[in-house]
């Protein structure tokens, strides 16, 4: 499978080291805005080509899958580039700014044939089906509730702060908390209570959020780009609780009984970077003829982007390009 990203910044970086030792995968061409960085980063990752346009890479017949990897704020625009020259779409999270916007883009790919999926890692990493069978055995009982946190100190970081770069901690951050509560509970949320902390420029430094799902489980979660965390997941159930290493890239889950007792350990499996798990699901798909990636169906997406702007309207905030 030939890919291709679009943007050549970190996170792009990230993606071409994962490709570059998977022998199914080609890392065929770059796309920036300026062709001298495209180049260079073709030159350091081993991209065949490098183009200085997006619409001119987007133009190559050669292309299978484009990885999107600029800002969540360019995300809308930068997709629907890629559907309408006809390329299945990798599209980094978070998907898009609101739920509108996602709706429109996933309507627009399942019209043309092509797929298109959020690169939400943590919904294809092995360790998530691993959870999944943890709880499902029943070891712990019935899970009843959740804490979540992810924190990383981004306060220095252009895109982070800035409303028109969609900047803030929730779209960043917290949206891995809310992928990994939802993925545990799977019921439709009933209520949301959220405060945040507002920077200088009017985005959310940090968060905290508390769900209640429909069948009365409940969810506690925080993100921060001010502070550092230990960035775990807790799940608390009637035989016992679960301790899950790194909600960002489960290293491990830990079972306790009601005793307190450690009663299993999981460490995850050896990886790249942890990016492969989603160009494999990508491979599989576009395999299958599917518009969309059974770990992250269309409908979670737009769930997690309607949940993200019931709390932004909350706090009263609003991108300007919406």
């Amino acid at each position: 499978m030939k890919m291709a990203v679009l943007g050549a910044g970190n996170i792009a970086g990230t993606m071409a080291r994962t490709i570059a030792p998977m022998k199914e995968i080609k890392a065929y061409a770059a796309g920036s805005r300026d062709l001298s960085k495209a180049r260079a980063f073709a030159e350091k990752f081993g991209f065949e080509k490098a183009f200085g346009s997006y619409e001119e890479m987007l133009q190559d017949p050669e292309i299978d899958l484009v990885y999107v990897a600029t800002p969540h704020s360019h995300h809308y625009e930068h997709v629907r580039l890629c559907l309408e020259h006809g390329k299945n779409v990798l599209c980094e999270k978070a998907f898009t700014v609101n739920a509108a916007q996602a709706r429109e883009l996933l309507s627009m790919a399942e019209e043309k044939g092509l797929l298109l999926t959020e690169a939400i890692w943590t919904r294809y990493l092995p360790m998530r089906s691993i959870l999944d069978g943890v709880l499902e055995s029943g070891i712990i009982g019935e899970p009843y509730s959740l804490t979540g946190n992810l924190c990383y100190v981004l306060n220095h970081v252009r895109r982070n702060q800035l409303p028109e770069l969609a900047g803030g901690a929730l779209l960043d951050l917290g949206v891995y908390p809310l992928n990994f509560a939802c993925m545990t509970f799977k019921a439709p949320v009933k209520s949301v209570l959220s405060t945040c902390r507002f920077n200088e420029y009017g985005v959310d430094d940090s968060n905290s959020i508390i769900l209640t799902f429909e069948d009365g489980k409940t969810a506690t979660l925080h993100s921060s780009q001010l502070a550092a965390s230990e960035r775990g997941g807790m799940i608390y159930g009637s035989k016992g609780y679960i301790e899950v290493e790194n909600i960002n890239n489960c290293q491990g889950i830990r079972v306790f009984n009601k005793n307190y007792e450690l009663i299993q350990e999981i460490r995850a499996p050896k990886q790249i970077t942890g990016y492969e798990y989603e160009v494999i699901a990508c491979m599989e798909a576009l395999e299958k003829g599917l518009t969309e990636c059974p770990q992250m169906p269309h409908s979670e997406t737009i769930r997690m982007m309607e949940l993200m702007d019931r709390i932004r309207a909350d706090w009263g905030m609003k991108f300007p390009m919406e």
